[in-house]
């Protein structure tokens, strides 16, 4: 689908460029069976199916004593403890008027219907005093309470999180259907960049989109191919986006997305394949450039570090994920929480800010703001824990409901 040039120059909202995204482009095909302990993060392309019933039979869901409800006032809440069943084991079928002393995840024992936790009973050497007014048919994990043989626990196009290990692990699945590693390369643009550790020449900084942006990567789970500094020129910026494509499944870069002298990325873009350009009605990171290389996938962002980062969480995230295989809604969660600060100078678009949560003077949870609005600031992403996004001539007054999005939403 390609987009004119009159659609290129519309100022698109998050959403619209979002959805736009998400419509060009398809999740990976390719899977592997990786074992159980190489699954996280990974994203399910076959659905988990159980073959057991989770419980597998009754079982306890406490220590105490297991037994038939009805024997209690027949012998006055004293009953002689005639097993012991310990986790792991199976007993035999309760004796009429006895009590089994039973431990957690413990088999039921045939006969009984009820256990009674240990708080509650007097054990004197095998006799055991129970309360006559405990409830029957209590403390019993019932056998497929929590899962029938053959339902769905764990969706395709699931990104594996610890607990789903857990949960496949409980059902014995050692290994999984996963689509394979999605692969990106990573280009930096700028002539002033330089590798952390080299003698700064006048002019030049260190590269921290560099590290910056394969970290994101790698926290989304996909395996870098680093490009490295491009310089600032149409034929170095053409170079790596040839070798980015006959390498990687995607490729991100940094920089040279503007419409400056020295921004060579769009340009590029049209030569080598297709350009899909929009301006975003958002501050920081208006400028973002998405097209494709010999089939490609390519998107840019800005050069200042936190317009990279707001850009990375709202565009490139979702992006990856799709093409990772994820499915569903990719939109973080929106928090509606107090302010803590009044923000009387808003901008024409759409803006993130950077923000964290901190105790009011009522005790209450509040958000604080970076005090600058500045997009170089890089040491403003490690003070805040998420951004907070403000409407277009949005004024704020301390004590409004104001929108956080966590950062934990963006960067996994």
């Amino acid at each position: 689908m390609k987009t004119t040039n009159s659609e290129r120059r519309r100022i698109l909202s998050k959403q619209e460029a979002v959805d736009f995204l998400l419509a060009h482009v398809a999740p990976l095909t390719e899977t592997e069976i990786v074992p159980l302990d190489a699954a996280l993060g990974r994203v399910l392309a076959e659905s988990l199916i159980s073959s057991l019933q989770i419980p597998s039979w009754d079982n306890s869901a406490m220590d105490g004593y297991a037994i038939h409800h009805a024997d209690l006032a027949a012998h006055g809440g004293e009953l002689r403890v005639s097993q012991r069943i310990p986790a792991g084991t199976t007993g035999i079928a309760l004796e009429s008027g006895t009590a089994a002393r039973i431990f957690t995840g413990a088999p039921i024992p045939a006969g009984a219907d009820t256990v009674v936790v240990q708080e509650s009973c007097e054990c004197n050497g095998d006799q055991v005093r129970i309360p006559l007014d405990c409830a029957a048919g209590t403390n019993i994990r019932r056998c497929g309470e929590e899962i029938q043989a053959g339902a769905e626990v764990i969706a395709a196009g699931t990104r594996l999180a610890p607990q789903h290990l857990g949960l496949a692990a409980t059902i014995g699945a050692a290994q999984l259907v996963v689509y394979r590693q999605l692969r990106v390369a990573v280009l930096t643009t700028g002539n002033e960049l330089v590798q952390p550790g080299a003698a700064l020449q006048p002019g030049q900084i260190y590269n921290a989109n560099q590290f910056m942006l394969n970290g994101l990567l790698r926290n989304l789970g996909c395996a870098v191919i680093e490009i490295g500094s491009v310089a600032d020129t149409r034929e170095a910026t053409i170079a790596a986006l040839q070798h980015g494509a006959r390498e990687a499944d995607l490729i991100v870069a940094s920089g040279g997305v503007s419409v400056g002298e020295e921004d060579h990325l769009k340009p590029a873009l049209e030569q080598l394949g297709s350009l899909e350009l929009w301006n975003i009605n958002i501050r920081p990171g208006k400028p973002v450039a998405f097209g494709t290389v010999a089939g490609t996938p390519v998107i840019g962002t800005p050069g200042n570090p936190v317009s990279l980062f707001v850009t990375f969480g709202l565009f490139v995230r979702p992006l990856l994920l799709r093409r990772q295989g994820v499915s569903g809604d990719l939109a973080p969660r929106v928090l509606k929480i107090r302010a803590g600060f009044d923000w009387t100078k808003p901008d024409k678009r759409t803006e993130f800010h950077r923000a964290r949560l901190q105790t009011g003077a009522n005790g209450e949870l509040e958000v604080a703001v970076f005090p600058s609005r500045s997009s170089a600031a890089v040491s403003s992403l490690t003070w805040a824990e998420g951004f907070i996004e403000i409407a277009p001539k949005q004024t704020i007054a301390a004590g409004d409901l104001v929108n956080f999005i966590p950062f934990a939403d963006l960067l996994h």
